[in-house]
């Protein structure tokens, strides 16, 4: 999913996340105060103002650290509070000069087209959990929350896109494919590059250069397959994998490394 197909979704979210804020929340039973559920509705408002406010260090704030983490299959799972703050900043629209986000007026028209399902706080063993759809294609947001000493956070948000749906695929697909490729053990770069252009790791990255992916880089590949692009860190080399569900679970169909 490019940079603008991502702004996309959330763009769309904008409208659901101001329904939810306003409407009547139904919830599971659990053991949730009438507090912890309005915290976690302002939660989300305050991630969109930080979004779209290009206020990275507030962004990264809603996160629980150490762990917590926004993932998305072509930015990656972003952990580290430096790369949050880059993914927020790294946007064109946050380019000293762009013009203001312009998200309202559009999302409010496709929220009215078609209304998005309210999403629905259940209690979970790490606190609590939301699916938010916030797409018309049912592309959502899959979030926990975990309460801190300074409140509520996301100890995951991961975005499924509309064509990642439709080609079955889930979070926990993607988290499968991370833990078979080795991402979740520090072994790959972050990457930069300009929108449409070469990504590079971090050391081959040009200063001002804006951060695409923190780790593995997921896409959509032929006849079910995912395909993933991972840089080795302090290497420079790289993977370019091609990834398949068995009867056994996901497998690495292909894996190519390319030298410095």
């Amino acid at each position: 999913m490019r940079l603008a197909q991502h702004i996309g979704i959330v763009i769309l979210a904008t409208a659901a996340f101001g329904a939810a804020a306003n409407a009547q929340v139904s919830y599971t039973p659990g053991p949730l105060t009438d507090q912890d559920k309005a915290d976690i509705q302002r939660l989300w408002s305050v991630y969109r103002d930080t979004l779209f406010g290009c206020n990275g260090e507030a962004y990264a704030d809603l996160f629980a650290t150490p762990g917590g983490y926004f993932a998305s299959a072509p930015r990656g799972e972003i952990r580290e509070r430096k790369a949050l703050i880059e993914m927020v900043t790294g946007y064109d629209r946050c380019e000293p000069g762009a013009k203001p986000s312009s998200e309202s007026a559009p999302a409010n028209q496709a929220q009215a087209a078609s209304p998005l399902p309210v999403p629905v706080i259940e209690a979970a063993p790490e606190g609590a959990k939301a699916r938010i759809i916030n797409s018309r294609g049912g592309g959502y947001y899959d979030d926990v929350y975990v309460k801190t000493p300074t409140g509520w956070k996301f100890k995951s948000r991961t975005v499924i896109a509309d064509n990642e749906l439709a080609a079955g695929l889930h979070t926990q697909d993607f988290i499968e494919i991370r833990a078979l490729a080795g991402d979740d053990h520090g072994y790959y770069d972050d990457v930069y590059g300009q929108p449409n252009g070469d990504i590079k790791p971090r050391a081959l990255s040009k200063p001002g250069e804006p951060f695409r992916t923190s780790g593995l880089r997921l896409t959509l590949g032929k006849d079910g397959t995912v395909n993933g692009l991972a840089y080795l860190r302090n290497n420079g080399g790289h993977y370019e994998d091609v990834y398949i569900k068995t009867p056994q679970g996901w497998r690495i169909k292909e894996r190519k490394y390319f030298k410095p």
